[in-house]
């Protein structure tokens, strides 16, 4: 049940009105589904909803227009959209409010977001590319307002590199860069930086994005004049709008409730868009909100009774219909059987979204009910086992945790008896868990043949005559392989196209490879983070430039919310395989000495950490990266690029394992373990460690996401019996994690004849100057008498106390 618009001049009355009949159709469904859908809730088979009622006619609109390939950047408010395009029906639905796990039920995320988060499929089950331009996709939805900008930048730049970059295989993502990338947002969202950030950067870049912004004048309960100046967006961004001297946007205002304006309107946004490469906001006003934001809360609370009564008179779907029955497309008696029908339609297709949602349920529930009853039989505490089966039992809806819970605890009372039944239940329980789990933790990473884990090592080779180089110019001349190899691949950020970036690892290859694949940009890293998932997302290789590791903060949100978690919110299904790349740990100050890695890791879990020492170690890591389908952030050391490194002979080929850590010197009395700019000093210090008769073994870790997959650490601690985590994050940060996964994860406690340390910095963030470092940062003495402190403890006759 698509929309579609025919030429108007082929077009007869009858053709028309057919169209405009189905469009009817679909918006009166997807409103169908908005009002059971929040009864569903109510009732508590679903746990929350918000629903795009009061917005159908313009996404009817909207989707005349989206053509095979175009993408949708939206919010939770585009169901109608995504009806209107064929991609979601009732049954999905509903089937996403109850968090159906089939990705074949709700193909949106298998039920790993709550309704109203839309997505298409870009990924075949074998996670490769399927061929884009033969479908209308949508970018996977996340809730965060305004978080959807910054990747819709992205998916509209792709268009813009396809267009005009030669060399690239476009099969499958583009045919000559005529797709638009469609975004929406609601009036209270634009308020948000995310948004203003992207609508400044994309009117520089000049690409076909076009953004709908849906106002019914309040946020939540919030209404426009606390939310915006003047309160009217399209009035504020007056001065976008384009001219004859200047580029710009090209800004379209049209009320929501008027079919035929807004079809005109969109048509008008998508000729200038997809023809002239320029963006368009268009502004649709006069929007209403039938239920309220969410089931969380009543519209009636906050509005007035002048406004309630406003918004009945000028819903959207009223107005269709008032249209519709003035024009002679149909009586208000042929509406009003057809609202019937789809009234039960939409009825028929949430029962069977419901039923198909039970039904394996029920059936785990019979088995565990049986097993149990078994296992009570025989039980010496059947009288309170009993009592767990009748409970069980007794509910008619059961969720899984109900199932699994009543099994697990029937074990507490079976402690010490024996039976084959007990062993059943036992072995039931552990498979029930090994196939139930998946569901809800599958795909954080990608599960293709292009896992990084599937990755093999290249060393780098050397000559007889291999020269020791700046360190950066391994990356320059590993980058110009790169582009040379890779058409797809750009870079883009801050310094990085022009002057070759900040520390010259990019120097002279904008020259060589143009300005939109070498590329400066704006002082913006959150939209430059969206650059590089958008351009990911429709098969290019984008490497993202943030200039510092500080800086990151600012694209954090970004990376968390839409990057870490787009394979996993898509059960697979998406991917978006750019690489962060970025600079930190040592140098000057509090602003310039990134090593936050503590936050960082434990927000981004779904994107690769990597901490390489030098940067021969970066560069393949750069190289690994691009034969795989998964995000990554790579931190170069910010004090290494001036380093003296042997110059690879193998340039561009060579590739760092990931996740997999490295001895740089073996020993045997404790494990060092580090990473980055402060491995260069736990090495130094171990030479000095020998001078007074403790030989350290020191490893570098690499990779801090994942981590040691080959557990050799741990081989390391059962050698030493001693460990030290050195680390330049605050206490309690990255070393807390490492010291987690050595400890816990694998087990090292078993080995350890002395208590496990850890080094870090101070807990402030380091001073400014030279001193500053020494007095902020683990310095080679403190490392020295920190280890020295171990050996002490062990053996204080040999070492007797420093100071």
């Amino acid at each position: 049940m698509s929309t579609k618009t025919k030429a108007t001049t082929d077009m007869t009355f009858e053709d028309f009105k057919n169209e405009v009949l189905n469009d009817y159709k679909i918006a009166t469904t997807s409103r169908e589904c908005s009002l059971l859908g929040r009864r569903e809730v109510l009732t508590g088979k679903a746990k929350f909803g918000i629903f795009g009622d009061g917005k159908e006619i313009p996404q009817l609109a909207w989707a005349k227009v989206f053509k095979n390939g175009d993408f949708r950047s939206g919010y939770y408010r585009d169901q109608t959209f995504m009806m209107a395009i064929d991609k979601l029906n009732i049954q999905q639905f509903f089937a996403g409010l109850y968090a159906h796990t089939s990705i074949e039920a709700d193909p949106m995320s298998a039920g790993r977001q709550m309704g109203g988060h839309f997505g298409t499929h870009s990924l075949d089950d074998n996670g490769e590319w399927k061929n884009l331009t033969e479908q209308k996709n949508s970018s996977a939805d996340i809730s965060p307002t305004a978080g959807q900008m910054p990747r819709l930048l992205g998916l509209a730049q792709a268009s813009k590199i396809y267009r005009n970059v030669d060399g690239i295989d476009t099969t499958k993502f583009s045919k000559e860069g005529n797709e638009i990338a469609w975004g929406t947002i609601g009036n209270a969202s634009t308020s948000e930086g995310l948004f203003f950030e992207t609508i400044n950067a994309a009117g520089v870049l000049q690409v076909p994005m076009v953004i709908s912004i849906w106002d019914d004048e309040y946020g939540i309960s919030v209404h426009a004049k606390h939310q915006t100046t003047k309160e009217n967006i399209s009035e504020i961004l007056k001065g976008l709008q384009r001219d004859k001297d200047n580029k710009g946007y090209e800004i379209l205002k049209v009320n929501g409730w008027d079919y035929s304006a807004l079809i005109d309107t969109y048509q008008q946004a998508e000729k200038i868009a997809r023809e002239e490469h320029v963006p368009v906001m268009i502004h649709v006003v006069e929007l209403t909100q039938p239920q309220g934001h969410s089931t969380s809360g009543s519209h009636e609370r906050y509005k007035s009774k002048e406004r309630l009564e406003w918004e009945r008179q000028y819903d959207c779907i009223v107005q269709m219909r008032q249209w519709m029955i003035s024009n002679n497309i149909a009586t208000e008696d042929e509406l009003d059987a057809l609202d019937k029908t789809i009234k039960k339609q939409v009825r028929d297709g949430k029962k069977a979204a419901w039923n198909a949602y039970l039904e394996p349920i029920l059936d785990e529930q019979s088995q565990a009910i049986t097993l149990i009853t078994s296992v009570a039989e025989s039980s010496a505490n059947k009288v309170f086992i009993s009592k767990i089966i009748n409970d069980l039992k007794d509910i008619s809806e059961p969720g899984r945790k109900d199932i699994l819970s009543a099994a697990r605890k029937t074990l507490r009372y079976l402690v010490g008896e024996t039976s084959t039944e007990k062993v059943a239940l036992q072995n039931w329980i552990n498979a029930y868990i090994e196939t139930v789990q998946p569901k809800y933790s599958s795909h954080l990473y990608s599960e293709s043949k292009k896992s990084v884990l599937n990755a093999s090592e290249i060393e780098p080779t050397y000559s007889d005559d291999s020269e020791l180089v700046d360190a950066r110019l391994i990356l320059r001349d590993n980058f110009d392989a790169i582009f040379n190899t890779y058409p797809e691949a750009l870079i883009f950020g801050e310094d990085s196209g022009n002057i070759g970036d900040v520390n010259q690892g990019l120097e002279g290859l904008q020259e060589k490879y143009g300005e939109l694949r070498v590329a400066d940009a704006g002082i913006r890293e959150a939209t430059i983070l969206g650059q590089g998932i958008g351009m990911a997302m429709r098969g290019l290789r984008p490497i993202a430039e943030i200039q510092y590791l500080d800086y990151i903060l600012y694209a954090l949100q970004i990376m968390s919310d839409d990057l870490a978690t787009l394979q996993y919110r898509t059960k697979g299904k998406q991917k978006a395989p750019l690489i962060v790349r970025t600079r930190g740990h040592r140098l000057e100050g509090i602003w310039h000495s990134g090593s936050q890695l503590g936050g960082i890791i434990n927000l981004v879990r779904g994107i690769h950490v990597l901490v390489p020492r030098n940067m021969t170690k970066a560069a393949g890591f750069y190289n690994t990266l691009l034969g795989c389908d998964e995000p990554a952030l790579i931190i170069e050391c910010l004090n290494g690029y001036r380093l003296k490194e042997k110059m690879p002979s193998n340039i561009g080929e060579f590739k760092t394992p990931i996740g997999v850590v490295e001895t740089i010197k073996e020993g045997t009395d404790i494990t060092l373990v580090s990473y980055g700019s402060t491995l260069r000093i736990v090495e130094q210090t171990a030479k000095e460690l020998l001078e007074v008769g403790i030989d350290a073994e020191v490893i570098d870790i690499q990779s801090l996401l994942p981590f040691d997959i080959n557990h050799d650490i741990v081989k390391s601690v059962a050698k030493t019996n001693r460990l030290m985590v050195i680390d330049e994050d605050v206490p309690g940060g990255a070393s807390a994690y490492i010291l987690n996964e050595i400890v816990n994860t694998q087990n090292a406690f078993q080995y350890l004849d002395s208590q496990p340390k850890t080094l870090a910095a101070q807990s402030h963030r380091p001073a400014y100057g030279t001193d500053g470092d020494y007095f902020s940062k683990p310095s080679a003495e403190d490392i020295f008498e920190a280890v020295y402190g171990v050996m002490h403890e062990v053996n204080p006759t040999d070492f007797p106390e420093l100071r």
